[in-house]
């Protein structure tokens, strides 16, 4: 990889989607970033492509399969160069746009990457995760054999889970052979320990949330709004970014705006210090911010051209935010 590698997520681009009766938040809870355009998605997966993205990355959750048959519609004749991630373990209707349940058995994985492969209008996905970050590592250790023996098959080139543990991230990788992981880190909620598993190991970590969710433009304040059908509106407890109806939230906006002036340095907008400090941790993760228009795109891929912060800025970061290094 070089040194400013980039990706783009596509949560947001599966339109909105709720938690259903048996899932992990109440009933009608949002799960997605509200109405979306199609036609204004591909347009952004078509930009973020032209910019030289690594990887797009997807769920079959989002937006319950629709955010997969966008990048489906988008990658008609664009395939080449761009890895192709996309998660399994939450279970889906399509027709009420609800998650229903969890579910890791063999057959079930096996049935969600058929899905998921037509879906994405391939027969191959590059990079396939486990979606459910608190598995109990005995059930985990099974998944891990169905991934490998997926990889084996041709079916998958690369596996590995989407979570913040790095215990659980590590048993994939020492034990079945995964080659990645997927957790939250940005400039506000560093994630050392992963990055130092992942090093360790030689792994690389797709690094979800870089921008918070959006808080790290830098255009949410105490007098936002989102609609209903955005998450952000109705946040989970580990959503700390934002406040109910979509305000940020104060304590994070203060430490966010106390460190405005280095990631702004040397011509760059908020968004792309965010990235830049990324950068500057470790050479074996890759950002993948979410995209929703060519705006955005052309912003995050132009962070590429002012490099990582330097050293002495990311101390002066920590310093900042009082981290212990």
């Amino acid at each position: 990889m070089n040194d400013t590698p980039l990706g783009m997520g596509s949560w947001a681009l599966g339109g909105p989607f709720f938690s259903g009766e048996k899932w992990l938040l109440p009933k009608g809870a949002p799960l997605g970033y509200g109405k979306t355009s199609d036609p204004v998605s591909i347009r952004a997966i078509h930009c973020a492509i032209d910019h030289g993205a690594a990887v797009i990355d997807t769920a079959d959750a989002y937006g319950t399969g629709h955010s997969e048959r966008v990048i489906a519609r988008a990658l008609r004749n664009h395939r080449d160069g761009v890895l192709l991630a996309t998660k399994f373990g939450n279970v889906i209707d399509e027709r009420t746009k609800e998650l229903i349940g969890t579910q890791w058995s063999e057959g079930y994985i096996r049935a969600a990457l058929e899905a998921s492969l037509r879906r994405l209008e391939t027969d191959v996905i590059d990079i396939y995760q486990l979606h459910i970050s608190e598995l109990a590592m005995d059930e985990a250790e099974r998944v891990g054999e169905t991934l490998a023996a997926l990889c084996r098959e041709g079916k998958v080139r690369y596996y590995g889970w989407s979570t913040d543990d790095p215990e659980r991230a590590k048993l994939l990788a020492a034990k079945h052979g995964a080659q990645m992981a997927q957790f939250n880190m940005n400039v506000l909620q560093p994630a050392t320990r992963m990055v130092e598993m992942c090093e360790a190991h030689d792994l690389f970590g797709l690094v979800r949330l870089p921008l918070a969710m959006g808080f790290l433009s830098g255009k949410y304040t105490a007098q936002s709004s989102l609609p209903e059908d955005d998450i952000r509106s109705a946040p989970p407890p580990d959503l700390v970014y934002f406040e109910s109806g979509g305000r940020a939230n104060a304590e994070w906006a203060a430490r966010r705006d106390a460190i405005r002036d280095i990631l702004t340095s040397s011509g760059r907008t908020l968004a792309q210090g965010a990235l830049a400090w990324l950068w500057a941790q470790s050479d074996r993760i890759i950002p993948i911010p979410g995209i929703r228009t060519e705006a955005q795109a052309k912003e995050n891929f132009g962070a590429r051209a002012h490099g990582p912060l330097l050293e002495e800025q990311v101390i002066e970061i920590d310093n900042i935010l009082d981290r212990r290094v």
